[in-house]
């Protein structure tokens, strides 16, 4: 079985996007070094990438370089743009056709974002790791990244990193999989 991987930047405040959903707070931030905190590695172990509508959105207007390239693209919408051979939209059932991908041969799924998606899929006991990069930024307001969590769910730490400008990723393992 596929994992499904958490991969998601929030802020010391637990924000992953501003109030209207733009990520320029976190695109804006320095880095001297242009490390990619590991990200590259992680898209190789990965051939399948879920992503909500707003994030799928946000994502298009910045300008970086489409960063899965490999991968294929399911946006979680209420809207379907067009698919292609690489992007489809999901528009309804969404736990369903996203545990059947969990079943599917092949290699992990990396969750991007947004937050009611992130919340969906742990209400469903879908997601299986969560590497989540805080940046050292208060935003005060804006989309939480665990909105309307409405059950418990324990995590063990399995790794922790410190990057350049004060950066810190976590990566957690839900505590289920160790039985």
């Amino acid at each position: 079985m596929k994992k499904i991987i958490l991969y998601i930047a929030a802020s010391l405040d637990q924000r992953i996007a501003e109030p209207d959903g733009s990520l320029e707070w976190f695109t804006g931030f320095p880095n001297p070094n242009k490390t990619d905190n590991s990200y590259k590695e992680l898209l190789a172990s990965v051939d399948t990438v879920l992503i909500g509508g707003r994030a799928y959105h946000e994502l298009l207007n910045m300008e970086v370089i489409w960063p899965y390239q490999e991968q294929m693209i399911y946006v979680i919408s209420r809207n379907d743009w067009g698919t292609n051979e690489k992007l489809h939209f999901i528009t309804e059932n969404i736990v369903e056709n996203i545990s059947a991908f969990r079943n599917e041969q092949g290699k992990d799924i990396l969750l991007v974002g947004g937050g009611r998606l992130t919340s969906t899929l742990l209400a469903a006991d879908l997601i299986d790791e969560m590497c989540i990069t805080y940046i050292p930024v208060i935003l005060g307001e804006g989309i939480p990244l665990f909105p309307e969590q409405p059950k418990e769910s324990k995590w063990e730490l399995i790794e922790n990193k410190n990057y350049c400008s004060d950066i810190i990723m976590v990566k957690y393992r839900k505590k289920d999989e160790l039985l």
